[in-house]
């Protein structure tokens, strides 16, 4: 008997898949320079090109609808919506996702959108301390804002963040991930202000 509650899916992660890291007004994140330290990646891979999806984006929804899948779900590069982490959206990263997310739905794909998916605006880390900073409950609430206004038309299913524990202590604690930073207190910081940024860009969405 067919379960209309289930969907069936799959997910992506944009730092892993899109590639095109400097073009389009896309900026560092804290994971491309992660990566290019020695020994920090398999291979010491970088994601200059990845799986190419921002260029070949059409290629995967149609391999997608071969599949048979009812939902994809991708992350958003917030380097490619606010280049700086702040101020106006970059009109180049909106428009890519927008045509992604026509192509899915053109297709019967039901776009779920993961805000944040570890790749943080280097510009935010070097200038303040990124997650450590009570400052980027703020940052973070205004960029979600960005892409609630403007795919938020078509998208209905949102996730805030992917593994908010593997930022905290993997990029504060243990310094295994981005941005590398081994801390016993640090952790706790980044984790604090990763569920502020949960509760108010989630308050936002609900109020509007």
């Amino acid at each position: 008997m067919e379960n209309k509650e289930f969907i069936f899916g799959v997910a992506t992660a944009s730092y892993q898949i899109e590639g095109a890291a400097y073009e389009d007004g896309r900026t560092p994140s804290i994971w491309d320079t992660f990566a290019a330290k020695p020994g920090k990646t398999h291979n010491g891979d970088l994601p200059t090109i990845a799986c190419d999806s921002y260029h070949r984006y059409m290629e995967d929804v149609k391999l997608l609808k071969e599949l048979g899948v009812d939902s994809y779900r991708f992350s958003i590069a917030w380097p490619r919506i606010q280049p700086n982490g702040v101020g106006e959206a970059n009109p180049e990263g909106i428009a890519y996702y927008n045509k992604l997310i026509d192509a899915l739905i053109e297709n019967g794909i039901t776009p779920f959108v993961t805000l944040y998916h570890w790749d943080l605006p280097l510009d935010l880390q070097i200038c303040h301390d990124g997650w450590l900073n009570r400052s980027i409950v703020d940052k973070f609430v205004e960029y979600a804002k960005i892409c609630f206004d403007n795919f938020g038309d078509r998208v209905k299913h949102w996730i805030t963040f992917n593994e908010p524990w593997c930022v905290s202590l993997l990029g504060y604690g243990t310094g295994s991930h981005a941005p590398g930073r081994k801390s016993d207190i640090e952790a706790y910081q980044a984790a604090h202000n990763l569920l502020l940024s949960h509760a108010y860009s989630v308050k936002l969405f609900r109020e509007n």
